[in-house]
């Protein structure tokens, strides 16, 4: 069977690294609207949670850095890690609406798996059992645990990915944006997230933030 004939060189990254979606999606240009809508939320996301705290203008590196809670466990919790949870909301709404109207197939927003890498085994964490675990303050007992934002999935196997993304919203946002890199004490040490979730989930992850776009 042929591929489709795009109308246009297609300047999305998605197409370039995951060529199925356009076959899924149908053509070029689908995958470059649904690429372009994406980076968009992350856009909105961070002008509204921006303008809200610091008007018209982004923190600073001193501001990003300041530290204005601790959390269950004893551990220091940033201005940049609490920006960052206001404007991954903003940006997960956006992107649900996005999903729903140019995803051909279903989709999972921050599900939660346990995902064991020598047995190769991954499961996913119930919403239930995840709210009882965090209601106990100290989130280390989520320490086996992935938690993408999105994976979009080709069919009705949930436990496989088509595409893994991730938004990062870097605080100042001149940092380019980097998959977090797991700790000693991590199940996956000497690892970083985009590596596990390709493992776990067997599809291409992505990062989307708001100045650099969709990168790896």
């Amino acid at each position: 069977m042929l591929a489709p004939t795009a109308t246009h060189a297609s300047s999305s990254i998605l197409a370039g690294l995951v060529p199925f979606l356009v076959t899924l999606l149908g053509n070029d240009n689908a995958v470059d609207e649904l690429e372009e809508q994406l980076v968009e939320c992350a856009h909105q996301a961070e002008r509204l949670v921006n303008l809200e705290f610091f008007g018209h203008r982004a923190p600073t590196r001193q501001e990003c850095g300041e530290e204005v809670e601790v959390d269950g466990c004893g551990e220091r919790i940033t201005r940049a890690m609490l920006l960052g949870q206001r404007k991954h909301a903003l940006a997960l709404r956006c992107a649900k609406q996005v999903l729903e109207q140019r995803w051909p197939a279903p989709f999972s927003i921050e599900q939660r798996y346990r995902f064991y890498p020598h047995a190769r085994l991954l499961e996913t964490v119930s919403k239930e059992e995840e709210a009882r675990l965090v209601s106990q303050g100290c989130t280390r007992e989520l320490w086996r645990t992935i938690k993408p934002d999105l994976v979009l999935h080709s069919d009705s196997n949930l436990l496989r990915s088509a595409l893994t993304l991730d938004f990062k919203f870097p605080c100042p946002d001149t940092n380019e944006p980097r998959w977090t890199r797991y700790g000693e004490k991590s199940a996956y040490a000497g690892s970083n997230q985009g590596r596990i979730y390709q493992e776990a989930l067997q599809g291409e992850a992505v990062m989307v933030s708001p100045r650099w776009g969709m990168t790896r």
